[in-house]
């Protein structure tokens, strides 16, 4: 066998063992979890309670990285642009496929450029007025923008968010028409509506619920099939005149495509135990979430899915960012 042959064997020989022993070398480093909202929203509360308990067992620091905009595109773009080696992830919401359906320049692979570790949590939106509101009931608020198209404001995380995108679909589906007040992110579109800058919000459980709860808003409808737990009281979307209708968001894990299976199945096995903390169940239900990891397979589907979904409503009502 000639010295090329040779060399060539070698390293072929040296990529196959070395991934199983990078895997089990991992972590051997701090990790970054990147997350594309500004600090104190949903997607940074949870990245920061699945680090602060996952860091305890993988025994490597755990820091969570604000990198906002784009409705988390940019977060995104970061990761998959980053090594699969596990020391990259993403904390990632349902906004991605909303926002990769809906932009024209997203520059990554909203499904195939990242691996898919698992949800953590599910939670519904309420679509919530403040206290003063004339409005007291969804179906007020749609019957007067039937009447006055495009008069009625409404806020939301940013052009392309979930936030943006549960109220377009709404919209679709009620064949009325709102005016978008987009803001950098949740907790500024809450602050918003707070100094009366615009009508009505669909927002995450997370930040919505001790507003709603202290007396500043009024949730209006849940998004979700059911009524939520939480408000027993506040009736579905679906129960104020429009069939069919559900929205359900989740936040989970990523990483950049192409991470090994050893360290995937590694941060997999660390998400679930993680989510079966009782200290972990019990914050992220005091958010209005339900705590619940998915297979790697079945988060992919569910990501493909809501694409499909957001594509749909893109084309129909005529949607894009530029």
């Amino acid at each position: 066998m000639s010295k090329k042959v040779l060399a060539v064997v070698a390293v072929l020989a040296g990529i196959v063992l070395g991934a199983p022993a990078q895997a089990q070398d991992y972590p051997n480093r701090l990790i970054k979890f990147m997350q594309g909202f500004p600090p104190g929203g949903n997607v940074d509360i949870i990245a920061r309670i699945l680090a602060s308990e996952m860091t305890k067992t993988l025994g490597q620091p755990i820091i969570v990285e604000a990198k906002p905009g784009q409705a988390g595109a940019l977060a995104a773009e970061t990761v998959a642009r980053s090594e699969p080696d596990g020391y990259t992830l993403l904390v990632v919401p349902s906004a991605h496929p909303a926002h990769g359906a809906l932009s024209k320049n997203v520059r990554y692979k909203v499904v195939d450029d990242f691996e898919w570790i698992s949800t953590a949590s599910f939670y519904p939106f309420l679509i919530a007025v403040r206290k003063d509101s004339r409005f007291q009931t969804l179906k007020q608020l749609i019957d007067e923008a039937r009447a006055k198209p495009g008069e009625l404001k409404y806020g939301s995380a940013g052009v392309g968010s979930i936030l943006h995108t549960t109220v377009e679909l709404l919209a679709n589906q009620t064949k009325t028409k709102f005016l978008h007040i987009p803001y950098r992110g949740e907790i500024p579109a809450l602050t918003g509506m707070l100094t009366g800058d615009f009508d009505f919000i669909a927002a995450t459980t997370g930040p919505l619920t001790p507003r709603i709860r202290s007396g500043e808003f009024r949730a209006l409808a849940v998004t979700s099939k059911e009524r939520w737990a939480d408000f027993p009281a506040v009736p579905t979307v679906e129960e104020q005149g429009v069939p069919g209708f559900e929205v359900i968001s989740w936040t989970g894990v990523a990483a950049p495509a192409g991470l090994p299976k050893p360290i995937l199945d590694r941060i997999y096995a660390e998400v679930q135990r993680t989510l079966a903390v009782p200290d972990v169940k019990s914050k992220l239900q005091a958010m209005g979430g339900n705590g619940a990891g998915t297979a790697p397979g079945e988060m992919k589907a569910l990501v493909a899915r809501q694409l499909a979904t957001w594509s749909k409503l893109a084309r129909e009502a005529g949607i894009s960012i530029e």
